[in-house]
């Protein structure tokens, strides 16, 4: 297959299915190898973006989905009725960064982490579709792991879980310190 059509067919497929798909996937429906696809998914995003066009190829992890250019956003709201805007609130960002951090995740361990019950917290994650289930755990019970989703990298304008900050061992003990210093303060209570 040359070049061009393997263009042409990756800016098809991608057009079409409106949600990310893996490369693996296009290369066996294509039957070429991978490199293929990310240069050909590479090649058209660049083009998209030089040309300044309304719509942008965009790579998550091992995946491509075509997307409109924020640039756009403004004109697409006064058409389309707007998005309702996800509304995260502290439980549940602490919550979603647990899960991030720490993923593959059980709820019994987050709640170990936050100290307090969160099942609602993981079930408005996983309505909004940043966390999702990821697996059983191998113990009794064969409890849920937790997992974040290609929305959450979207949302955060991350391209990977690698691309995530990291936490300098100074911040850490900072944060032990004041946990020490909240969970004293409800033990005089």
């Amino acid at each position: 297959m040359e070049k061009q059509q393997i263009k042409q067919a990756v800016e098809g497929i991608l057009f079409t299915m409106g949600k990310a798909v893996e490369i693996d996937q296009m290369a066996r429906a294509l039957e070429v190898e991978e490199e293929d696809i990310i240069s050909a998914a590479d090649e058209l995003s660049n083009e998209y973006q030089s040309n300044g066009r309304g719509i942008r190829i965009v790579r998550f992890e091992s995946s491509y989905q075509m997307c409109t250019s924020k640039d756009i956003y403004s004109y697409l709201i006064r058409i389309a009725k707007q998005p309702k805007k996800v509304a995260l609130t502290d439980v549940l960002l602490e919550t979603l960064s647990i899960v991030a951090y720490r993923q593959p995740v059980t709820k019994a361990a987050i709640e170990k982490i936050r100290g307090v019950s969160s099942d609602h917290a993981v079930n408005k994650l996983v309505e909004y579709e940043l966390v999702e289930e990821v697996g059983r755990m191998d113990a009794p019970g064969r409890p849920m792991l937790f997992g974040t989703t290609e929305q959450f990298l979207r949302s955060f304008g991350v391209k990977s879980l690698s691309d995530l900050p990291s936490l300098s061992p100074v911040q850490v003990e900072e944060f032990k310190e004041e946990a020490e210093r909240e969970a004293s303060l409800e033990v005089d209570v």
